[in-house]
């Protein structure tokens, strides 16, 4: 029965509706087709699809020619071609029946060479016996052709038809014809007694329409998941080498893997020697280890769930291979017959050198290596200064112009994750997990456990789906006060996904599209996403970053070698309620708001004036975040050497006027000032000892004493110590401008001088190229009297902090409103004071004051609440 006119409309207007969601890339072409055979019937979209998608001929010539190609596609066979393909294959499975014992390889054979449409391959039913198995394709595995392409990295050689899967009834092999990318739309064939029907939807749920939101897709996807049995074909496996992307959700090496139509065989490497690279750069500390091995004992979890496992291995290998994941990867592929190997790319310059010589060696022995890039929003080895020049290097600024000057490939939509991979016939055989070392605890003399660990897993959820409810709570609340109040240690304002980006539970690509999809999108978060990127495109240029200091006068700098003030640091012992409660946290959950990340590495600098290497060792192996790019950048340009200087220092107390106004994070991490007030448990040294012996505070005792009293001293003291290597070393200091100068690495003198890095050019040895980088201003107007004492600097950076950016923003906002009323307050205030005269003068008795006066409300939290006329702004 043909469709109603109505409802020819209504389904017009649906199609018209997801049309939209295709060219804002959130639903992909094929899935648009099956929805308008669905909404219009066969006839209507044979008649009207055309003309639906004429317009995208002119909006987005791609997607019209995809949607064309499936039109074709789909009506170019007859209903008697259909008929005679049912049949064929009905012939078949009753000859399968006859056999007594059928090769499987000779079935394949057959049914691969039968009638087929035109376009794509029909999957084929191997039967056994009197069971029948019905093969149709994977609806949760959806490649787009412009992400998966944007995310390929320049090792990838070709591309390799999609092959999915998956066995719904019965346990019997299944046997599936490769398919190209493009969508096929078919009925099934079911047998009946000795009849052969078509039946769009038997014993077989409606296919589900594609959700607008992301999270409900995967969550649907998560619930309903299906193990494919091993493949009987003797196709060879492919290896997925898993490193710091333990996702399901948007991972195109896994996506990647699927596509090459064979079994496959996840496994993780652990190679420490080959993490740590040359120098000190502490890339796996404690906590990131104890990370890594809940997330690797999570995502295993979730391979399982989906038919797969994933293979532990520990790198060994034989002579100058010791450890090698060069040396597993070969004995991995010797033991399973592999071909190719798939896997996202890391960007550290050492880990890149590694990875570069396994392509190499897999090559020579013929496998096939593909290299996806999904670690980082922009590959950092593709940033180029083309058109943009060097002056700002260092700013998220100017690498933001370096990325939209020199854009690089598309940064495509999220890929969904997968509902079933298909497993090998046989598994390698790995170590258990524990094996790794991973979550290693000391032991006490007497044989007792240490569980350092122990709030951290009281802190975490450290799996996918922990990172994907984080996200979501985000966006539906901190998000919307991130812009103005990302700063507070009191409140939850920050998203807390940094650990979960740092091990690739959670793609940059995922994050800013769900982020850009929030109805409150603050440009601050997604910048912070370009501060990463920044971060490894600085390590990619300096790959000693870690651990030397750019500026070349910085590293000459009289550093303070007292151990006692750094142990005091490190355990949250300094005598400032802010720093210590920073450090306590950090010991204790691994990780702390960026805000007081700034406080704490400003203290140790800038008024204990010990090494910013010390610093960044001791967040290396705290944080469970720890990013040798992003804390070697921030180290740096904290340490005063980087390339981009802080234009500001914390100071340990007026910084809490900002992020701590009320006490409440002090009281939370360091309960024994909780009784102090407000007004002074920032600074306890200045209560008096009454009010000490109420709260129970004991300096020494319950809490310690300062280790530094004199903080403008030392800030003097850090000051001319600079001022005094700068001018010591002023050939590296620039004369017009007062900026300091550093050698540019031969990858941006290339640039410069208009050569290709990868075309192979290089730079003559020996030459070295200066270039003034951003230098405080503080910096420059001290080294013309380097003794000049820091508080008579007029560009002194440290920062006083302040309550609340709302409360100054809804004062301005008053005073903006009320400016009228306020000059006629004035002239009102002008005419009282000359009556006030006038009485005074003629002997005459004043007027009563008047009641309106500003006074404090009892629900005012502090003191800058007041704002004139008696109204109360809360932050």
């Amino acid at each position: 029965m043909p469709p109603s006119v109505g409802a020819v409309e209504d389904g017009k207007a649906l199609v018209r509706r997801v049309l939209r969601e295709v060219l804002v890339g959130r639903e992909d072409p094929e899935s648009f087709f099956a929805i308008c055979v669905s909404a219009l019937g066969h006839e209507e979209t044979r008649s009207q699809f055309l003309s639906i998608i004429q317009p995208l001929s002119t909006a987005n010539i791609s997607i019209h020619n995809i949607l064309t190609s499936i039109y074709n596609g789909y009506f170019s066979k007859a209903e008697d071609d259909e008929l005679e393909v049912a049949l064929a294959l009905s012939l078949l499975e009753m000859k399968d029946n006859q056999l007594l014992a059928p090769s499987q390889e000779t079935q394949h054979q057959k049914l691969k060479d039968g009638p087929s449409r035109r376009g794509s391959s029909q999957p084929v039913s191997v039967s056994h016996g009197q069971e029948t198995c019905q093969n149709r394709p994977a609806d949760v595995v959806k490649s787009r052709d412009n992400t998966t392409s944007a995310q390929t990295g320049v090792w990838v050689k070709s591309k390799t038809p999609k092959t999915t899967s998956e066995n719904k009834q019965g346990t019997s092999p299944t046997v599936c014809a490769p398919s190209p990318p493009s969508f096929s739309f078919r009925q099934d064939t079911v047998k009946e007694g000795n009849q052969v029907m078509y039946e769009e939807d038997l014993n077989q749920p409606e296919k589900p329409k594609r959700s607008r939101n992301r999270r409900q897709r995967r969550k649907g996807a998560s619930q309903n998941v299906v193990g494919l049995p091993a493949l009987p074909s003797a196709s060879p496996p492919v290896l997925l080498w898993f490193r710091r992307d333990l996702r399901l959700c948007d991972n195109p090496a896994l996506i990647g893997s699927l596509e090459a139509g064979a079994p496959v065989i996840p496994v993780f490497i652990w190679s420490p020697e080959e993490e740590e690279g040359p120098g000190v750069t502490v890339a796996m500390g404690g906590a990131c280890k104890y990370w890594l091995h809940q997330a690797l004992s999570c995502f295993s979890s979730s391979l399982e769930r989906i038919g797969s496992h994933l293979v532990f291995l520990k790198a060994k290998g034989d002579g100058s291979e010791v450890g090698s994941s060069l040396c597993s990867l070969k004995k991995l592929i010797k033991e399973t017959g592999a071909q190719k190997v798939f896997a996202n790319a890391l960007y550290e310059p050492w880990l890149k050198e590694r990875d570069d010589n396994v392509v190499t060696a897999l090559q020579k022995d013929g496998v096939e290596f593909q290299m996806f890039h999904s670690y980082c929003l922009r590959d950092p080895y593709s940033v180029s200064t083309d058109g943009v020049g060097l002056r700002g290097i260092g700013s998220v600024s100017h690498f933001m112009n370096c990325c939209k000057q020199n854009p690089g490939s598309a940064l495509g939509v999220p890929l969904d994750p997968p509902g079933s991979l298909p497993a090998p016939v046989h598994r390698p055989q790995g170590v258990p997990l524990d094996e790794l070392e991973l979550a290693r605890m000391p032991r006490r003399k007497d044989g007792t456990t240490i569980d350092w660990a122990a709030n951290i897993r009281k802190s975490w959820d450290f799996s996918e789906e922990g990172a994907q409810s984080r996200l979501e709570a985000f966006l539906h609340d901190g998000v919307y006060r991130y812009e103005k109040e990302s700063g507070r240690a009191d409140a939850p304002n920050t998203s807390t996904l940094s650990p979960y980006l740092h091990f690739g539970q959670l793609s940059p690509r995922w994050l800013l599209w769900d982020a850009k999809g929030a109805r409150c999108r603050p440009p601050k978060f997604q910048r912070k996403l370009a501060w990463r990127d920044l971060a490894y495109w600085q390590l990619t240029l300096f790959p000693d970053l870690p651990w030397e200091s750019l500026r070349p006068p910085y590293k000459a700098l009289h550093w303070s070698n007292n151990r006692g003030h750094l142990k005091a640091w490190q355990r949250g012992r300094t005598g400032y309620p802010l720093v210590d409660a920073a450090m306590r946290q950090l010991w204790l959950t691994g990780w702390m708001n960026n805000y007081m990340r700034h406080v704490v590495a400003s203290f140790l600098i800038a008024y204990l004036y010990l090494p910013w290497q010390e610093g960044y060792r001791w967040f290396q192996d705290t944080l469970v975040d720890a990013d040798v790019a992003i804390d070697a950048m921030m180290w740096q340009n904290g340490g005063m050497s980087g390339l981009d200087h802080w234009n500001f220092v914390m100071h340990p107390v007026d910084a809490a006027m900002t992020c701590d106004p009320y006490g409440t994070y002090v009281r939370k991490w360091c309960p024994e000032l909780a009784d102090l007030p407000d007004e002074l448990i920032h600074k306890p040294w200045k209560c008096p000892a009454s009010m000490l012996r109420r709260a129970g505070v004991v300096f020494g005792q319950t809490y310690p004493e300062r280790i530094v009293t004199d903080l403008d001293e030392r800030r003097t003291h850090s000051l001319q110590d600079v001022a005094l290597v700068r001018r010591e070393f002023a050939q590296y200091v620039d004369k017009h401008s007062g900026c300091d100068l550093i050698p540019l690495p031969p990858r941006l003198v290339s640039e410069a001088l208009g050569l290709s890095h990868r075309d192979g050019a290089v730079t003559r040895e020996g030459r070295q190229f200066l270039l003034p980088v951003i230098t405080r201003m503080e910096f420059k107007h001290q080294l013309e009297d380097p003794d000049a004492d820091a508080a008579m600097n007029p560009y002194n950076a440290v920062l006083k902090g302040y309550v609340s950016r709302k409360r100054d923003e809804t004062i301005a906002f008053l005073n903006e409103r009320d400016f009228t009323a306020s000059v006629l307050y004035e002239g009102a205030q002008r005419k009282e004071r000359l009556e006030s005269d006038y009485r005074r003068i003629e002997g005459l008795p004043q007027p009563r004051a008047p009641r309106g006066r500003a006074r404090r409300t009892p629900t005012a939290k502090d003191r800058f609440s007041i704002v004139p006329g008696g109204a109360a702004v809360y932050s």
